[in-house]
């Protein structure tokens, strides 16, 4: 692990950039290990919430921008599950939503996964290597299902609605 923090502050600028673009691109670990590598001090915290939250940000806007909109609680919990955010905009790029009201919802959305994740690495950054990746894989998994259950639900209620309605 020393040898990893120490390419980590070697290449400096770049590793910030790095961590934007995959932030732009997906939501996996990495915004969770470089809160970890803040923790050590071979990262700036300011930088990696910063790099973590623009890349977060401005990724879903793209993808916003090639679509429309959908839900507000789609919004936030659409960057959660793995794999996921890699797509998650587009749909919502295909309804109604006012551009405006998504960036609006997706900055707040963008802001919490920065706390929950890169937040997470910092604080406990002691205890990160006691971890190890089948508590990691579980906590993803139960990300998974916390959104599946809240769709699930949003769903019906949604079908409740139009039922009433009709």
């Amino acid at each position: 692990m020393e040898g990893m923090l120490a390419l980590i502050q070697q290449y400096g600028l770049l590793v910030y950039l790095l961590l934007f673009g995959y932030c732009a691109l997906k939501s996996g670990w990495l915004p969770l290990f470089a809160g970890y590598a803040a923790h050590t001090g071979a990262l700036d915290v300011g930088y990696v919430a910063l790099a973590a939250f623009m890349g977060g940000y401005l990724g879903d806007e793209l993808r916003f921008a090639l679509a429309r909109t959908y839900g507000t609680a789609y919004i936030f919990l659409y960057r959660y599950p793995k794999g996921l955010r890699t797509i998650g905009a587009l749909p919502i790029g295909l309804t109604s939503i006012s551009w405006r009201r998504f960036s609006l919802l997706n900055a707040c959305s963008a802001l919490a996964w920065v706390v929950v994740l890169v937040g997470g690495g910092f604080t406990f950054g002691a205890t990160f290597d006691s971890f190890g990746v089948d508590s990691l894989t579980a906590l993803s998994l139960l990300f998974l299902c916390v959104f599946l259950l809240t769709l699930y639900r949003l769903w019906n209620q949604a079908a409740e609605v139009k039922t009433h309605q009709q």
